[in-house]
């Protein structure tokens, strides 16, 4: 069988995720070619080594584009923060390798336009790390709205809620950066919602939005490594930093198919850990769907005789009629969410064996950045705005 050299840069939260997929995709799924983990990056040279020892990685390397120019690694993992994925991109592209980015591709229009531009040059399969498409229960939703089973969509109502700032000792990490990270719940939670609506409902047409930083100040010296950045029962620092990204954003949006949309993402929702919901409602029925309870879709038929007894509870987990199920385990022996990034590698391998593209790719990563400009265009200017 082919094998794919692949190179990880980052080693944290996602460098961790992405390495536990690329070890177990091979062991379940038969892929097309073998991933080998050549080498995982990241500026700490005794971090990095640890998490290459840790995670099953071959070697590691500190400086990126050492990784990228070696000649044993055909695929590039981009899991560092979206500030410098342009570069990191740009040049993968240019040494002929395929690369997954994760989301939000770029924290600017013109950035995500010269990477997917770099891509298409290079004739290199890419792809955008929107994990969520490849849940099982979201591809189930896909397919009864494909069906016609919900007919013509009319509300799409989505919210990402998550608890982690609320305490406002929590010190200031590289998502509390705008320079870093771009925005703060909008491009960190919402892009993931932007992507499956587009996915589920199509494209959308204009927003209008508000946000808030609830607050503004907090205590400086967090490690930056986002959600997992603040050091458990550690002092909060004298020194106080600016936040400079919104704690928490709220959008409307009008779909090109004439549906209506909401959009909520937060990290000051107490109790909430990782609430990533939607509903949609449509002429013929309804589907609704969170991902703390993630092999579950509810579903609605407004044609059934019986309707008058609500929603139906779908317990996703049947092999041979739920996606990605053949290789897992018996119905209702549940996944969990290191499942969708696996999901995520064996088809990304799988394109890259067979030198075809795949979805989500830089063009939708593009088509996402186009909204989050928009949203935040929308809320300076107090007004709706199209998408363009």
């Amino acid at each position: 069988m082919k094998e794919l050299g692949v190179g990880l840069i980052g080693y944290k939260f996602m460098g961790k995720a992405h390495s536990n997929a690329f070890r177990q995709a091979p062991v379940f799924f038969p892929l097309k070619a073998k991933p080998v983990m050549r080498a995982i990056c990241g500026r700490n040279k005794a971090a990095v080594a640890a998490a290459a020892r840790q995670f099953g990685w071959d070697g590691y390397e500190t400086d990126w584009r050492k990784l990228i120019k070696r000649a044993d690694i055909d695929i590039v993992d981009v899991t560092s923060p979206s500030n410098v994925h342009r570069d990191m991109v740009i040049e993968a592209c240019k040494a002929g390798k395929h690369v997954l980015c994760e989301k939000p591709l770029a924290n600017s229009v013109d950035d995500a336009k010269a990477m997917l531009a770099a891509a298409k040059k290079a004739k290199v399969t890419h792809m955008v790390g929107f994990n969520y498409r490849r849940t099982p229960a979201i591809r189930l939703a896909k397919r009864l709205i494909d069906e016609g089973r919900i007919g013509r969509i009319f509300h799409w109502r989505a919210v990402y809620l998550q608890d982690w700032i609320v305490d406002p000792d929590f010190p200031i990490v590289w998502r509390l950066d705008k320079k870093v990270a771009g925005s703060g719940p909008l491009g960190d939670l919402a892009a993931h919602s932007i992507d499956t609506a587009r996915f589920l409902v199509g494209e959308l047409d204009s927003v209008v939005g508000m946000w808030e930083t609830f607050v503004k100040e907090r205590p400086a010296g967090g490690e930056m490594d986002g959600k997992l950045g603040a050091t458990k029962g550690a002092k909060p620092a004298k020194k106080k930093a600016k936040v400079t990204v919104e704690d928490g954003v709220a959008f409307l949006t009008r779909f090109k198919n004439g549906a209506m949309g909401t959009f909520e993402a937060t990290r000051f929702a107490p109790g909430r850990k990782n609430r990533n919901a939607f509903e949609i409602n449509g002429e013929k029925g309804s589907l609704a769907f969170t991902f703390e309870d993630m092999n579950r879709l509810e579903f609605y038929d407004n044609t059934d005789p019986a309707h008058c007894m609500g929603f139906r509870n779908i317990l996703v987990s049947e092999p041979g009629e739920h996606d990605y199920w053949e290789a897992w385990w018996p119905p209702g022996h549940t996944i969990g969410y290191e499942h969708t990034f696996i999901h995520e590698i064996v088809d990304f391998v799988n394109a890259v064996a067979g030198r075809k593209q795949i979805t989500p790719d830089f063009a939708d990563g593009l088509a996402c950045c186009k909204v989050l400009t928009a949203v935040e265009e929308s809320i300076k200017k107090k007004k709706w705005i199209k998408i363009r």
